[in-house]
């Protein structure tokens, strides 16, 4: 049948060639923009994909840039801790030239101190200054604030890392579960009942010599018959500074209780080693046999030795537990982080007690991962390396008592300069602070190189794998969309030709009116 107010033939290549060009167009926008989804309709599920893919590479993107702008915080801060190494070792070769004072004259231990001065005042210098965009380093900005540390228990508390997590506060909590002991051994006094005859309690009933050594160093000492137990102490104190040992009675009330013989420090590195090199058949040196903290009177729980060794302190942290060095207590575990120098009355007493404080806060927290949450953040403390601050150590005041003192008293007029004479103390606290410093570098490398530098290598491998993905989903593939787009324009051109035809056929009408 011939019709004409409807052309079928004509809507159908219409409706065609629409669709052509529709493809047409896609295909042209695909190859123009290099995506395969340019809008929701492209693909609706890999769009929803595609969106969360980049919104994790951005997440990752960010994270590289923390951790490397992390490690140019921590470069910073070494490079200044690198100078202030410096500063301290030459501050101990000028103490170690100091005490040579049989051949330095008082107007070059003068310029020495003057010298020692000028580096402290730069180390404090160096502390107040070192900055990052404004972020001070050194100062004890960084550091963690503690609260409620017990003097009487806690010397000093130096927290490096605390996870806080969603806490505002970390609690602390420690007990001594293991007494810290100095290495004890004893010398029987009681020459009257154990060699009988003549001799008398408190005095060596024949010559003796021996050879007493301790962690610092050995001496030969020599006793005739009738020295006193008085005596034999004032000559091993004597040489306190040569060997590390000292004597007391065991009891001052009763020569014949005996002699006490102990290393001046804690630890399983403090060590007491008594021989007999000629007579002195009736003395007798012994023990503890159960490790028990000393002193005791000989004869309990005591049997014949000629050496002893401390032991290190062991205490419960948070339930933990943790081996110290001598009174010093070493953590490390996923959440915390720290040193603790224990008195050491807290260190040798086991009663249960419990010596408590809170972390307030503080610290420098660093987001390495895409995500903000406690799992892809790591903190690190950095306290101050002011002199006030560093080298704190529990040494013999002028008092005679043990005082925590810094790398400040080695200034004019403080407690170990130059002229006080205090030369071991300085050298003791200048290697505390030596050891803090190399201690605090140490840590930072090991962060910036294990840590920093690992997520570094991790995210990236990360964003190419994420991006790969990404690509797969979005990004348009030209080979392909080269194809379709030769097929389009095909199917367009022909449709075109089609249409131009369909619309002709109604033509034919016209032969049949003549």
């Amino acid at each position: 049948m011939a019709r004409i107010n409807t052309n079928v033939p004509s809507l159908i290549a219409q409706k065609t060639l629409t669709r052509s060009n529709s493809a047409l167009e896609t295909q042209l926008q695909r190859l123009s923009t290099g995506l395969r989804i340019n809008r929701g309709a492209d693909d609706p599920a890999g769009l929803i994909v595609s969106e969360r893919l980049r919104s994790e590479l951005r997440g990752i993107t960010q994270g590289i840039k923390n951790s490397e702008r992390a490690s140019s915080v921590i470069a910073t801060a070494e490079g200044s801790l690198t100078e202030v190494s410096e500063l301290l070792n030459s501050i101990k070769a000028l103490t170690v030239e100091a005490a040579n004072t049989g051949a330095v004259s008082p107007e070059e231990v003068r310029a020495n101190q003057l010298q020692i001065d000028s580096a402290i005042e730069s180390i404090t210098r160096i502390a107040n200054t070192t900055r990052f965009a404004g972020l001070r380093l050194l100062d004890g900005s960084l550091g963690y604030s503690l609260s409620g540390v017990s003097a009487t228990q806690i010397h000093k508390a130096k927290v490096f890392g605390a996870q806080f997590g969603d806490r505002s506060t970390i609690n602390v909590d420690v007990q001594t579960i293991g007494s810290a002991q100095t290495a004890n051994m004893y010398l029987r006094a009681d020459f009257a009942t154990t060699v009988g005859g003549t001799a008398v309690d408190g005095q060596l009933p024949s010559s003796v010599t021996l050879e007493v050594t301790g962690p610092d160093g050995g001496v030969e000492l020599t006793f005739p018959s009738g020295t006193t137990m008085a005596q034999i102490v004032n000559a091993i104190n004597q040489r306190k500074s040569v060997t590390g040992l000292q004597a007391a009675f065991n009891n001052a009330g009763n020569v014949a209780s005996g002699l006490v013989l102990s290393s001046t420090e804690f630890g399983s590195e403090a060590f007491i080693s008594v021989k007999k090199i000629s007579g002195g058949t009736a003395l007798d040196f012994a023990k503890i046999t159960n490790n028990g903290p000393g002193p005791a009177a000989y004869g309990t729980n005591t049997a014949s030795a000629e050496r002893d060794e401390g032991k290190d302190v062991v205490v419960l942290v948070n339930g933990a537990v943790a081996a110290g060095r001598g009174t010093e207590v070493n953590v490390r575990n996923p959440e915390l982080e720290m040193t603790l120098l224990l008195t050491s009355g807290f260190a040798t007493t086991i009663n249960g007690t419990v010596s408590r404080f809170v972390i307030t806060g503080g610290g420098a927290e660093f987001q390495l991962g895409p995500e903000v949450t406690a799992l892809q953040q790591t903190n690190v403390g950095i306290d101050s390396i002011a002199a006030t601050r560093l080298g704190g150590t529990v040494v013999t005041g002028s008092s005679g008592n043990l005082e925590l003192q810094f790398l400040s008293s080695l200034k004019s007029g403080g407690t170990n300069d130059l002229s006080s004479g205090q030369f071991k103390n300085a050298s003791t606290i200048l290697e505390s602070a030596i050891d803090e410093v190399s201690g605090l570098r140490g840590r930072l490398g090991a962060f910036e190189r294990n840590i920093l530098q690992t997520n570094v290598r991790s995210l990236q491998t990360g964003f190419e794998n994420i991006s790969a993905s990404e690509s797969v989903i979005r990004d348009a593939d030209f080979a392909k969309e080269s194809s379709e787009l030769t097929r389009s324009q095909i199917l367009v051109s022909a449709g075109t030709s089609v249409l131009a035809l369909a619309n002709s056929n109604s033509q034919t009408v016209l032969q049949l009116l003549g």
